[in-house]
């Protein structure tokens, strides 16, 4: 297997995850397979207990694997499927030291730094190798900004991995920044040479540099970049800001050739290039669309952008398929609670509402379901926001005034939304949700079944404490409620619709964790087909 190890320098934020998942695109469309993972070096366990101010979203994986949202960008980026064996935080590595020197595993050693913590760094690089021996490049982000203290030990139990596995089979890439002084009118290369550097000092010289940019990267730069850091010129490539779409970064990297020089430098220079016919069509699309739709996304998150980061890439990747500008108006429910749905989310042709934990601007997001029950607007709503449409439409059909969840009014007398059972006493936060994959049960004839090419079952996964109560199945269907799917295990509903308006549809999971640019989700595709059809009326 070959290896490749992305680090930043600088500053955070500048792309690592979209540099890694783009080399990704880049590296299977040239016929190889990838799989992609990502060390953090933060000491939660996993980001499931993290606000969304912190962390943004906690992307989901198939085994249930509460991540980082960059893994996000690698399942949209590339073809692989990722566990939790592809997110490696130092909570777990520090976890899994202690556990071990507990039950005596270090026969009575002193545990240190090194060689224990890098040692079980670089057993999990050795795991996912041997699970996954039919994979040909494994490319590792590593969270955080070289420099950082935190993210020492990561470093050091990469350097010496490659001197382990040969370091004619690892490509080391650092991501850095090339600031624009405005006032000076120059592109500055000091703070990347000191970045490599501090690099350099702990053992690592990167075989290419990635320099984050506004504007092109000059010769100039671009040779004094190579001199005082030892790279290759060659090797020092531009990673501009992109215009249009993120899905324009493999693009943009190609213009400088990043495949070629990480093929040569691994060894796999005999690999075709890249082809990126159909990528490429997608880009145009979202780019050059015919059509244009707007949906409110209306949420409590709403001012932070990677609080619903799949979501925003979902409604992308299904405007695409229809060839359809999303513009997305972001709607703060709290501002509904104050103002009326009418009046904050005005004409739109969808209505969105996510998924979220907690009672704040609850009010407002049932206020928002009702607004497009009511007006027939495309409504769609995923985990809480099913859970919303069910509690709107028991309030308001069914006259049951006083219905709600648990979550929100423990006293409620129409509990419509309640605590599953396996979920009550258990005390602790994380990864004690119902998490991950499950089989579900589609109903012929409904609305969901016919969107997912009348299939009897689909795999989705879930993250959430709270279900629809079944004590008011039957209330609620008699008033109309269609229940389109439920799970094949326990028949917890799924999905819920109602038949006699253009699009509405609840899921309990989530949707937007297996949407893909060229394959987006059969929901998200209909969601935005019903809010063309409403803006073309």
């Amino acid at each position: 297997m070959k290896y490749i190890f992305v680090t930043g320098g600088v500053v955070s934020s500048l792309g690592k995850g979209l540099a890694a998942a783009s080399i990704g695109t880049l590296l299977e469309a040239r016929g190889l397979k990838v799989l992609m993972q990502k060390f953090d070096p933060y000491l939660n366990v996993d980001p499931g207990t993290m606000s969304p101010y912190q962390h943004g979203e906690v992307y989901v994986l198939d085994d249930g694997a509460e991540t980082d949202l960059d893994l996000g960008h690698y399942e949209r980026f590339t073809s692989g499927v990722l566990s939790r064996m592809n997110n490696l935080t130092s909570g777990q590595v520090f976890d899994s030291v202690i556990k071990k020197e507990r039950r005596g595993e270090y026969l009575g050693k002193t545990v240190q730094f090194i060689p224990h913590v890098t040692d079980e760094i670089k057993a999990r690089l050795h795991k996912v190798s041997n699970d996954n021996s039919d994979v040909d490049v494994l490319i590792t982000e590593i969270g955080g900004t070289v420099g950082d203290m935190e993210g020492l030990l990561f470093l050091e139990a990469l350097r010496q991995f490659a001197l382990e596995v040969g370091k004619e089979n690892v490509c080391f890439i650092h991501v850095t920044l090339l600031p624009y002084i405005k006032a000076a009118g120059e592109v500055k290369t000091k703070p990347t040479q000191q970045s490599v550097a501090k690099l350099r000092e702990i053992g690592i010289q990167p075989d290419i540099i990635i320099c984050r940019t506004e504007l092109d990267l000059d010769e100039d730069n671009r040779r004094k970049i190579a001199m005082f850091c030892n790279v290759e010129r060659k090797n020092v490539v531009a990673f501009r800001d992109v215009a249009h779409t993120i899905y324009e970064c493999p693009l943009d990297l190609r213009r400088d050739k990043i495949d070629r020089l990480v093929v040569d430098k691994i060894g796999l220079g005999h690999t075709p290039s890249p082809a990126l016919e159909a990528w490429e069509s997608f880009v145009q699309r979202v780019i050059h669309p015919k059509h244009k739709v707007t949906i409110a996304v209306a949420g409590k998150y709403i001012e932070l952008q990677d609080a619903y980061k799949s979501i925003y890439e979902s409604l992308i990747h299904a405007g695409a398929h229809h060839d359809t500008k999303v513009k997305i108006v972001r709607v703060d429910t709290e501002a509904i609670e104050e103002s009326g749905a009418q009046a904050v989310i005005g004409e739109v042709d969808g209505v969105l509402v996510p998924g979220g934990f907690g009672d704040r601007g609850t009010e407002g997001k049932i206020a928002a379901a009702r607004y497009a029950r009511e007006h027939k607007i495309p409504y769609f709503g995923i985990c809480l926001g099913m859970q919303i449409a069910t509690i709107e439409f028991a309030r308001n059909v069914c006259g049951l005034k006083d219905a709600n969840s648990t979550e929100f009014d423990k006293s409620t007398m129409h509990p419509v939304i309640c605590l599953q059972e396996e979920q009550k006493g258990i005390e602790a936060m994380g990864a004690t949700m119902r998490l991950g994959s499950s089989e579900s049960i589609l109903f012929a004839g409904t609305k969901a079944a016919a969107l997912y090419g009348n299939k009897d079952r689909i795999h989705e996964r879930h993250r959430h404490r709270y279900e629809f109560n079944s004590d008011y199945q039957d209330q609620l269907q008699e008033a109309g409620l269609v229940i389109s799917s439920v799970s094949a295990g326990e028949g917890l509903v799924e999905i819920i619709e109602l038949p006699d308006h253009p699009f509405y549809i609840g899921a309990q999971f989530h949707p937007e964790f297996q949407s893909k640019p060229n394959a987006p989700h059969p929901l998200f595709a209909g969601f935005v087909a019903a809010a063309l059809a409403h803006a073309q009326r």
